[in-house]
């Protein structure tokens, strides 16, 4: 396969400019702090002996607030772009999207359960009560997208086609439901509804984080040692099925760790669009279409792109903040437009 960068300068690159991405993330805000207090500030917070005065400041912002906040970017962006990939390949279209398999549209139904019907649910242990709106989103996105398989299997054979129909439909029955509880809602539920459907990093905390990550260490490890299966899943089903390819099974692992992934991403921060689709595509314009660089490539370029538009939604009103969702929208859509307008020439 032509390659335009070679691999080894691809990933020297991309991790060059995600070591920056979470500099600048750690360092800007409405309160900046230095570039170089914030890198010593940093290595005293992982344990780096480092004799400095006046840092006190600078570790309290960067432990209590950016750190968290940066983690959070990072594993969001990671997932949702390495699911696009995923997603790309089972549907051998260079133009899908995680949400295709409802997984979106299923975790805005469940956290439209919980924001709105949240005085409804009534007895609900104090203990679960901080992530009601998390565990609510990520078991709708799981729910929806179990559905749209189950719709799509017929005779032990999964149609792919019907997946994609079936989670059209889907999306667009629960994207109706979620309107009814914006019609039933009252202002304030109707404000938490709406910036949670815009997608944010704001509230990032610890224990926000930590059920986020074991889900993308799962999904990172487990997506890329299918490269070479999406490698000849590429060639057509029957294709992959001659070179020995578990083609079924190989579906329902694609399907289970997008699902897996996208609803843990998008209950910890909401729906931000177009990076599963947008990363991918710019990472193979780079790499040329082999899975064993574009999965690992993905994941670095979906993490960056997520700082840097969390960073341009900090900072551009500040003190107030853009909703990280309409920041990428702004990416994603020229984008869109013009890979469309490179296909047409």
């Amino acid at each position: 396969m032509n390659r335009l960068v070679p691999p080894r300068a691809l990933f020297v690159g991309l991790s060059l400019l995600c070591l920056l991405a979470v500099w600048l993330s750690l360092a800007l805000g409405p309160v900046s702090l230095p570039l170089l207090d914030t890198l010593r500030a940093g290595l005293r917070l992982i344990g780096v002996p480092i004799q400095a005065q006046g840092l006190e400041q600078a570790e309290l912002i960067l432990g209590q607030i950016r750190l968290p906040r940066t983690l959070l970017g990072l594993v969001v962006g990671a997932v949702l772009a390495i699911s696009g990939v995923a997603m790309q390949g089972l549907f051998r279209n260079p133009l899908a999207d995680p949400g295709l398999v409802g997984v979106s549209s299923g975790a805005a139904l469940g956290a439209a359960v919980a924001i709105v019907g949240g005085n409804w649910l009534g007895g609900v242990p104090e203990v679960f009560a901080p992530y009601l709106l998390s565990i609510f989103a990520f078991l709708g996105g799981l729910g929806v997208t179990a559905l749209v398989y189950r719709l799509g299997r017929r005779d032990g054979q999964t149609s792919v086609a019907t997946m994609l129909l079936a989670g059209i439909a889907l999306t667009a029955l629960a994207a109706s439901v979620v309107g009814l509880f914006t019609y039933l809602a009252d202002d304030a539920t109707l404000r938490t509804l709406t910036f949670w459907n815009l997608g944010s990093l704001n509230g990032a905390s610890y224990p926000r984080l930590w059920p986020l990550l074991l889900v993308a260490v799962v999904v990172t490890w487990w997506l890329p040692r299918r490269a070479e299966a999406l490698n000849a899943l590429l060639l057509g089903e029957s294709e992959a099925r001659h070179l020995g390819i578990e083609v079924e099974t190989l579906k329902r692992e694609l399907v289970f760790c997008t699902a897996l992934g996208v609803g843990a991403a998008v209950a910890a921060a909401g729906l931000i669009g177009f990076v599963g689709l947008v990363v991918p595509h710019m990472v193979r314009l780079l790499s040329g279409p082999d899975h064993r660089v574009l999965l690992p490539a993905s994941l670095l370029a979906g993490a960056s792109l997520l700082l840097f538009a969390d960073l341009i939604a900090r900072l551009a009103l500040a003190p107030a903040e853009l909703p990280i969702g309409i920041v990428t929208a702004f990416i994603g859509a020229p984008f869109f437009l013009f890979l469309l307008l490179r296909g047409r020439a």
